[in-house]
């Protein structure tokens, strides 16, 4: 049993796709620390295209658990918990169905699927658009169960909630602390769906654990770089890496 499990881990190592979901890992951990998101956004397809969406997406949600409690404690004093946590209460309710996609769907399909709604993202963001409404409780629940379903199906909740939460008066350092909130809740949360499915085994946790102290690295440089990189040099990075993420994804 240790035998091969030093041998898979030596394979994990000095694979391609290693080297490729390693570079991946570091900006995203640079992202996540500087802006309060960016991991699974990032991460979900790159990892998907690698190893397959079965695979893939839960390593992603297993990071995901251990980072956002690198920056969560900060982010509960400043977070606007009365706008946050409904909608994480709306999220983590829907999860499961959006998992039952993550279990029985072609996995092809739900890799281009990734990659689509990574490139729109992208697209919506290089645009402006933004949503200027007012933000009653009917239409936190809404974006919530959105964000649910898109979290248990492919990792990723950020879309929908990213345009949402930016949309308001908050100051920067508030959006920050609210994005840090939301992730941080679902991301407890999203573990269940796929323990449960059992598609978390032991080769998931294997691939994690290498991934994870590559993230854990850059989450707090990404933190300090919050501090110094201007909000629009940052912008247009994240534009690109998210376009040519969701392109690698629907084309690989």
């Amino acid at each position: 049993m240790a035998d091969s499990l030093l041998r898979e881990v030596l394979e994990l190592l000095l694979s391609w796709q290693f080297a490729v979901a390693a570079c991946a890992t570091v900006v995203a951990g640079l992202m996540r620390g500087y802006s309060g998101f960016g991991t699974a956004i990032l991460l979900a397809p790159t990892y998907s295209t690698l190893w397959g969406p079965r695979v893939g997406v839960p390593v992603v949600l297993l990071m995901e658990l251990f980072v956002s409690a690198q920056l969560l404690p900060r982010a509960l004093s400043e977070a606007n918990k009365k706008l946050i946590l409904p909608i994480c209460a709306a999220a983590v309710v829907v999860m499961p169905l959006g998992s039952v996609v993550l279990l029985y769907a072609d996995a092809d399909l739900l890799r281009k699927g990734i990659g689509i709604l990574v490139l729109v993202f992208g697209l919506l963001m290089t645009s402006g658009w933004r949503y200027h409404g007012t933000r009653p409780l009917p239409l936190n629940l809404a974006v919530g169960v959105v964000s649910g379903l898109l979290k248990g199906a492919s990792g990723m909740s950020g879309p929908p909630i990213i345009l949402y939460l930016l949309a308001g008066q908050e100051g920067a350092r508030q959006h920050r602390a609210n994005l840090i909130l939301y992730f941080g809740v679902i991301g407890v949360a999203s573990i269940i769906p796929p323990l449960w499915g059992g598609i978390i085994d032991l080769r998931t946790v294997l691939m994690a654990a290498v991934l994870l102290p590559i993230m854990l690295i850059c989450v707090p440089q990404g933190a300090r770089l919050f501090h110094v990189i201007p909000l629009r040099w940052y912008s247009r990075f994240a534009l690109i890496l998210l376009l040519a993420t969701g392109a690698f994804a629907l084309l690989g």
